[in-house]
């Protein structure tokens, strides 16, 4: 009996974080309100409340699982290279195309520190593409192929960029090849 109800606890949790990404996406976390988000999953506020503790834990699982699908895509084109810089420059530009989904824009970078506020977006951001960014920093630095420095203000001045970056392409994706070369050269003159 135990393992029935877990499972239904489990379908209960995932149709209301996968329709809480689908209206959050859509419309922003302030536009959508605790009785259409449970109408949505089919479930009631009680189980929603049985699994949250409100709206923004919600949101937060949400926007756990959209960072933790660009870190994944960031980490997946990285990969399909040998060397270190050609990683580097192919993890940075997956993030870019990840974000030219607007519905990632709006989740991860507009309503995430809103919602969270800035501090635990920030320890969200980065556990997960930011923590890939210092790791490749790491990685070219012990290589010799940029400059040694201290990695840490320079991963927060590339992920500052690259935020910015992605904001202004999920509103206008066909800006990637341009954004993408100036990105480019920029990080070329570390090396």
């Amino acid at each position: 009996m135990a393992g029935v109800r877990e499972e239904q606890r489990a379908r209960t949790r995932r149709a209301l974080v996968d329709r809480a990404r689908e209206l959050f996406a859509a419309r922003g976390y302030a536009d959508v309100g605790l009785a259409e988000l449970v109408g949505a999953a089919g479930v009631t506020k009680g189980a929603l409340y049985h699994q949250f503790e409100g709206k923004a834990e919600l949101f937060e699982v949400v926007l756990g699982e959209v960072a933790a699908e660009v870190a994944d895509a960031v980490v997946l084109a990285a990969e399909a290279h040998e060397d270190p810089w050609d990683r580097f420059l192919a993890g940075s530009r997956a993030f870019l195309v990840a974000s030219t989904d607007p519905s990632v824009a709006r989740i991860a970078l507009v309503d995430g520190p809103a919602v969270l506020g800035w501090t635990r977006w920030r320890a969200l951001d980065e556990a997960t593409s930011g923590r890939h960014l210092v790791e490749a920093l790491e990685v070219l630095v012990a290589r010799g192929v940029i400059a040694p420095r201290p990695v840490a203000p320079l991963a927060h001045l590339l992920n500052g960029a690259m935020n910015e970056a992605a904001l202004w392409l999920a509103d206008e994706p066909d800006r990637l090849d341009a954004v993408w070369a100036e990105l480019a050269g920029m990080l070329d003159g570390l090396r």
